[in-house]
């Protein structure tokens, strides 16, 4: 029921998005759209940014971060869903949606990296070259989306295994 709700409460935020700027909606709107009452909004998230994080998590994020297949899934996923990725990508808010899609992504790489490696091996280049792939790979992304997402996702997916960086390639990608 919980997860219904969740579901429930994302799409009215989607047809708030096609209206107008994430940073321009408020919570108030939101549980009048859903016909909730606020405390059922927080039962849930804690803010909207809370939600679109989640919104976007349940969209993009189920993928296997060592393969290009299951990345390019997940970017036709996002292209799916064009007008809510890209409007939560125009967010330029002190919480942007972006700022989470990094730190989820430099935490997930980062936990790959110590099951991997074990906790004392993830050095200090190791967290740099995470952060500067997760931190290029969320960039090109949100350009890729914002200007209309026309290159194949299945492309977009390959250029930024690519462009993995050395000491993350033989830990993500030891095939490769």
């Amino acid at each position: 029921m919980a997860n219904r709700t969740k579901q429930w409460i994302a799409q009215n935020m989607r047809e708030l998005m096609a209206q107008k700027s994430v940073e321009k909606i408020r919570i108030k709107e939101i549980c009048e759209a859903a016909d909730i009452d606020r405390s059922t909004f927080y039962y849930h998230f804690q803010d909207k940014y809370d939600l679109l994080a989640w919104m976007f998590y349940n969209t993009a994020f189920q993928t296997d971060i060592r393969s290009v297949e299951s990345a390019a899934e997940a970017i036709a996923r996002v292209k799916k869903e064009y007008n809510f990725f890209r409007t939560a990508y125009e967010d330029s808010s002190q919480y942007a949606l972006w700022s989470y899609i990094l730190e989820y992504f430099v935490d997930r790489y980062v936990q790959e990296a110590e099951q991997a490696l074990g906790p004392d091996a993830i050095d200090e280049q190791l967290r740099y070259s995470i952060r500067m792939f997760t931190y290029g790979g969320v960039g090109m992304s949100r350009e890729w989306l914002v200007s209309g997402g026309k290159m194949p996702p299945e492309r977009v997916a390959e250029l930024m295994f690519q462009s993995m960086p050395e000491n993350m390639r033989v830990i993500f990608l030891p095939e490769g």
